[in-house]
């Protein structure tokens, strides 16, 4: 009777100990009590910022001045792209050209204003500009890696993807966001990425430069992935405590 008493509290220790994760801990998209909710806001384009690097493309007719872009765009390794960065005073020298002021433009912004320069030297210039450095970061449970952003407006979620998603033990209650702001201290976002409400959000669209950080949920240690592993955690549990009572005859109860 005893040993039986005996097991009976194992179990409920290995009960008390240990848990599950459920859909309510770990789903996406939830619109429920408990969950928070967030505002809507507009989508904002990316601005360019003190050392964000670009690289750009010159169309013309002008054969004299393609040979001398092309000579300058040799004279670097072939297996990288020119990029010029935007120095502190937010400008960017570019061969040929006067420094020009791209910081707190967006990219098309940045690429007329190129172009602007250009067609004072070179009549029918035409410019294609992009973003260099256009990445994310991850760190914490969901891994740890440099992402490029391959789409405009691309969202918490399809980054999320990219990584293999949050592990189970990871806290969506607390994830964070750390968004450069130029010659400003970082800005740190701090959401539930559990709710609904994420839609749309400030909260919502990945930037470049954005390091995405979450931490170890607070009481993982005790959790399993799940029931399976939970069953399994107590029927090894039990063989084990009827391995002692088997190989010592001698305990008394």
């Amino acid at each position: 009777m005893r040993t039986r008493n005996y097991l009976y509290l194992l179990l409920m220790v290995a009960c008390m100990l240990t848990g599950c994760y459920s859909n309510r801990q770990i789903g996406l998209l939830q619109d429920r009590k408990g969950i928070p909710t967030y505002d809507s806001v507009p989508y904002e384009p990316y601005r360019l910022h003190v050392n964000d690097q670009i690289v750009y493309r010159l169309i013309t007719m002008d054969e004299t001045i393609s040979k001398a872009m092309a000579a300058e765009q040799m004279s670097y390794n072939a297996q990288y792209a020119v990029s010029y960065r935007i120095q502190s005073d937010g400008t960017v020298d570019i061969p040929f050209l006067p420094p020009i002021k791209m910081e707190g433009l967006t990219e098309r912004e940045a690429q007329d204003t190129l172009q602007a320069v250009f067609r004072q030297i070179i009549p029918d210039a035409d410019v294609k500009l992009a973003l260099y450095n256009k990445n994310f970061t991850v760190l914490g449970d969901l891994g740890s890696g440099q992402y490029k952003i391959y789409k405009e407006r691309m969202t918490i979620f399809q980054a999320l993807a990219m990584t293999g998603d949050v592990n189970n033990k990871g806290d969506r209650k607390h994830v964070r966001i750390v968004r450069p702001n130029g010659n400003e201290p970082p800005e740190v976002l701090e959401f539930d990425i559990r709710a609904q409400t994420v839609i749309d959000s400030k909260y919502y669209y990945i930037y470049p430069n954005d390091l995405i950080y979450v931490s170890r949920e607070p009481g993982a240690f005790y959790k399993v992935p799940s029931y399976s592993s939970f069953i399994g955690l107590i029927t090894s549990s039990v063989a084990l405590l009827v391995s002692v009572l088997n190989y010592i005859p001698n305990v008394n109860f």
